[in-house]
This record gives C-alpha cells, structure tokens and sequence, in this order.
C-alpha cells in the first residue's frame, strides 16, 4: 500500500490540496528538529465575522490596521500558521510543514517549551462560541490524516489546542469545537449525533 501522504506533501512540506499564499512569518525549525506536535486554533477577523480578505492579509503582513477598529491593535503584528481552513471547506497553505510558523507563541507541551520549533498549526476560521462548519471538521480530519501518515510522530495524543499550550494566554480553539466530533473522523467512526 502506498503511502497517501507521499502525493499529497511534496518533500518541503507543501499540501497539494491547499491553496499556496506563502506567508513571510516564518523561518527554519532547530536542527534536527521534525514535526511531532499538531495545534488546532481558530481565528475570525474582525472577531466573529467571516469571509473576507483579512486573515490571509495578517499572515502575510498586508493587512490595513485603518481597514477595521479592530485592526490598530495588529499593526506591527508577525504571525503565521502551516494551514486556514476556511468555513466552507477551502483549505489555503502559508507555510511548508518542514518549516516553523509562528503560530503559538509562548507556550509547551508536555512540559516542553516553544512548540513552534515542532509543531504544525491548523487556524479554523471561527471563533470559540460559534459552532464550526461540518465540511471544516471533515477537511480537518482529512489532512490530519495526511499529516499523520507523513509525519507519524504526530499521534492522536500529539493533538493539541492552543489553550491547552498557552493556558490563561489563549482560549482556542474553544468551547464550539468538538473535538469528539473530530476525533471520531480521525478514528473512522461516523460522529454521534446530538
């Protein structure tokens, strides 16, 4: 049996499925250093409101801080993520996996520190208190999957929420995300209905 990540991400980390807008954002990880962490976030800009140009124009540093009051307080701001997962689905790519996003911040794992040097950073466009879309959680699942059959390090126990890395600093990707949902895709299982 081949390996279904082999076609899917090319040697440098890149996704075949995703849309490429590369992000500046980003730099090499620590020698040696390869993806064993996945980290689920969720972002909506300006908060709670989807669509729009604004995300991709943070993560590659275009965004117009005069575009929205809510902008001013992201100038200067340098932040990236591997993967958006837009709510109908789309799936855009700003970062190869075999390179570092910046996308935790401070923050550990299992006692170790700066997650960035070895995870990968999945942002849902949502927000913590407004349900996520069933084609986001099925796009989830699916490159998860790849992710995992590229880099097996990456197990389910290896997944990760931003609050859980970066506790009292961050919330996402917060109380709408069900993660039995996602995990029973993961697993196969259909998920359970409420």
């Amino acid at each position: 049996m081949t390996d279904p990540s082999a076609s899917a991400i090319d040697s440098s980390g890149r996704l075949s499925i995703a849309r490429w807008l590369p992000s500046p954002n980003a730099d090499q990880r620590p020698p040696g250093i390869a993806p064993d962490l996945l980290v689920i976030h969720n972002i909506s800009l300006p908060p709670g409101r989807f669509g729009g140009p604004w995300i991709e124009q943070l993560f590659q540093n275009r965004l117009d801080p005069s575009a929205h009051p809510f902008f001013a307080r992201l100038a200067g701001l340098r932040v990236s993520a591997h993967l958006l997962i837009r709510r109908d689905g789309e799936l855009l790519q700003f970062v190869e996996f075999e390179r570092r996003a910046w996308h935790a911040g401070r923050s550990a794992f299992a006692g170790r520190r700066e997650c960035n040097d070895y995870s990968i950073g999945i942002e849902l466009e949502g927000s913590d208190e407004i349900p996520f879309q069933p084609v986001q959680y099925s796009r989830l699942a699916e490159v998860t999957a790849l992710i995992q059959a590229r880099y097996p390090a990456i197990t389910p126990a290896r997944i990760t929420g931003h609050q859980d890395i970066a506790p009292g600093r961050k919330t996402d990707p917060g109380p709408a995300f069900d993660w039995d949902r996602y995990r029973a895709l993961l697993s196969g299982e259909p998920p359970a209905r409420a």
